[in-house]
């Protein structure tokens, strides 16, 4: 199946019972047994949900992979595949980091003994340099959140299987549709299902992708274990949302070309991050790597004044300000208070996230509505 056709159809079948075409949601905890571990594949839904299950075919089918995993947030998902380490082992992580990534690997788990290093992932050699007989996953967010930079899937893989490592890519701001990171080498594919996938910023869930049995063995002994699963109406909208994936991810792409060339020659702005450039320091493996640009942008005034910035973000009537990104309405968020506030301000500026840079996610809204509110809000 052609992309548009798997996310309509793949992973997905009409209920059983009625012929119902939607997946319904499966409301309950528990599940009748015949005799004493006699059933019907559901015992208890913790563990298994027929809407679930349902929801994690069709991400595994969208990203070319053989197992999908839910998990009630895509926090809860990137923190089932820490539990696959030990104290000692290493990691070495992009030093652009989301910050609640960043937030979970230092203050939950560096004090549990797993050691964490944050390096320039665009050039794999910064890589190659902190790999050791202790490193154990390399994590790989591309783009990145919130500069935008991107990394080479297919050399990272590399360094990871010369290391013996998994490698990690979290999809988020690509999703399927721009990028599959399973067919470029990745071990493991993650999503924050809030943002595009769901796409209509009604749910909060995340997700896993594997193709190996006995890592997706491992992570769903976690799933169930640690409890961090998602409700069935929760999975109903992520199903739902799934099925206009590619129209709306193409909207989003062609708006955020727009809006990334019209404030590129804005007087008052000093610099935009999205990797459509042909300036853009690794335009040429985002355009190897993926179908488009995506809708996602950063920018920087002139002057680099956070209280201007500040005024911008206030001005705004289309571009809301708000956390999280993704949805079909156009947002706007200063990621030095809100999403990466996390992460020290040393740490923040050292790797070049200054506290007047905001970010932009380009929702599908006309094109020229957009554009009219960037140019009354700069000014």
């Amino acid at each position: 199946m052609k992309f548009a056709t798997k996310a309509i159809h793949a992973g997905v079948h009409p209920d059983p019972a009625t012929g119902a075409i939607m997946t319904p949601i499966y409301q309950t905890s528990t599940y009748v047994q015949t005799s004493p571990g006699q059933n019907k594949g559901f015992e208890y839904s913790r563990t298994h949900n027929p809407t679930r299950t349902q929801l994690q075919d069709a991400v595994a089918a969208l990203d070319n992979g053989k197992h999908g995993l839910a998990f009630a947030s895509g926090m809860a998902a990137i923190d089932c595949v820490v539990k696959l380490l030990q104290p000692g082992d290493e990691v070495i992580s992009t030093n652009d980091l989301y910050g609640g990534t960043y937030r979970l690997f230092t203050k939950v788990y560096e004090p549990l003994g797993i050691k964490f290093h944050f390096v320039p992932m665009h050039d794999m050699e910064a890589v190659r340099a902190v790999v050791s007989p202790k490193t154990k996953l390399i994590w790989v967010e591309t783009p990145t959140n919130p500069l935008l930079n991107i990394i080479d899937i297919a050399a990272a893989a590399a360094v990871a299987k010369e290391a013996g490592a998994l490698l990690a890519v979290d999809n988020t701001f690509s999703t399927p549709y721009l990028q599959t990171p399973m067919d470029l080498g990745a071990d493991i594919v993650m999503y924050s299902l809030t943002k595009y996938m769901a796409g209509h910023s009604d749910t909060v869930m995340g997700a896993l992708v594997v193709n190996d049995d006995q890592l997706h063995e491992r992570l769903s002994f976690y799933q169930n274990a640690c409890g961090g699963t998602p409700g069935p109406q929760d999975c109903f909208l992520v199903l739902r949302g799934l099925k206009t994936l590619h129209i709306r991810m193409q909207r989003h792409c062609e708006n955020g070309r727009a809006v990334a060339e019209y404030l590129r020659q804005h007087p008052k702005v000093e610099k935009v991050y999205w990797p459509g450039f042909e300036n853009h320091p690794n335009h040429a493996v985002a355009a190897r790597q993926m179908r488009d640009f995506g809708g996602m942008i950063s920018f920087v005034l002139k002057g680099d004044k956070q209280e201007d910035a500040i005024a911008v973000l206030e001005k705004f009537q289309y571009f809301t300000l708000a956390e999280s990104l993704g949805g079909v309405e156009s947002l706007s968020g200063h990621p030095a208070t809100m999403t990466h506030a996390s992460i020290p301000a040393e740490q923040r500026r050292k790797s070049g996230l200054s506290d007047s840079l905001i970010r932009l996610s380009v929702g599908i809204e006309d094109a020229e509505d957009l554009i009219e509110d960037l140019a009354q809000a700069i000014g």
